[in-house]
């Protein structure tokens, strides 16, 4: 089986890692994501999510990224030899021709920044390379995906926090803002953004997933998806498989072509999830079903990994 240079945009891991006391570089009988499954999925390069839980927010919402990152370099620091921290273009070249995983850090909603650009700054220094803008709830940003039907989009700091976050360098996610908020960000951003993990509405009609205008537009703005494998934002029923993700990646191609998506997985943030892609070392299926459905190599090799990578270039150029 061929293994592809494949990107995952999203897993909540880090979490796990501080609530469970677990170690990534440790291959764990429980769970989705560690550096063992990594390697074996040849995950060349894994979003790490910083999410704060609601009960921390938004008082303790700084504080507890934080720990959060600290976590996150402790875990570093103990697996550098598989590890690599992205955070610059040439950091992406350190990861090609062998077995080391790159990291990249991203926020999970806004509230650690309080109502400061220079929290954002900050953030940028200590090596956080991207931000959803919002989770579920409100915050000074934009409405979360739990206030599906809210008028309003960005605030205007939300729209401070666009432009600053195009000009450090850091990718602007649009995963879990309602539509408002996106369409505000599609009108603001001037460089590529992503939806790091979710999916196509019209497949599975749940407020977290994007509808077919959404999609269009983030293709126009050179934008990706990354395809969210919870089995309730790929399948009315709450059930799925791999033909699942399969169709999704599907639909998305057939609305706007092979350049605008990828893989986003959720891994360790979600309850359920396609029977066969149980964890970070199935991810080599997903490309095997994509090929025998007559995908071309270098339209897999995008969804796999390149499409994201392109992303990260043109925000840092």
């Amino acid at each position: 089986m061929v293994k592809y240079f494949t990107v995952d945009a999203h897993t909540d891991v880090l979490l796990r890692c501080i609530k469970d006391n677990i170690d990534l570089g440790k291959r764990l009988e429980l769970g989705h994501v560690d550096i063992p499954r990594l390697k074996e999925g040849n995950v060349k390069l894994q979003f790490f999510a910083i999410f704060v839980e609601s009960q921390y927010k938004p008082s303790l919402a700084l504080s507890q990224a934080i720990h959060i990152i600290e976590r996150f370099y402790k875990e570093y620091e103990k697996n550098r030899e598989d590890l690599v921290l992205i955070k610059n273009l040439s950091d992406l070249e350190k990861i090609k021709g062998n077995d080391k995983i790159g990291a990249l850090l991203s926020i999970e909603g806004g509230e650690p920044i309080e109502m400061s650009l220079e929290l954002l700054d900050f953030f940028y220094r200590i090596g956080v390379r991207a931000m959803g803008l919002t989770w579920n709830e409100r915050n000074m940003i934009a409405n979360g995906a739990s206030e599906w039907g809210m008028l309003g989009g960005l605030s205007k700091f939300g729209r401070e926090v666009v432009k600053k976050m195009n000009k450090l360098g850091m990718i602007v996610d649009v995963s879990h803002i309602t539509p408002p908020g996106f369409w505000d960000v599609i009108e603001i951003s001037e460089k590529p953004i992503i939806a790091s993990h979710s999916n196509a509405y019209a497949l599975c009609n749940h407020p977290r997933n994007l509808t077919d205008l959404q999609i269009k537009a983030l293709a126009e703005k050179r934008g990706v998806m990354g395809i969210n494998f919870y089995s309730e934002f790929l399948n009315s029923s709450g059930k799925s498989t791999l033909d699942d993700i399969i169709k999704h990646i599907d639909y998305v191609v057939e609305l706007v072509g092979p350049d605008h998506v990828g893989m986003g997985s959720d891994f360790d943030g979600i309850p359920s999830w396609p029977e066969e892609i149980y964890d970070a070392s199935r991810f080599p299926l997903i490309f095997e079903a994509l090929k025998k459905r007559g995908y071309k190599e270098e339209d897999i090799r995008k969804i796999a990994g390149e499409n994201f990578l392109r992303v990260l270039k043109e925000n840092w150029i």
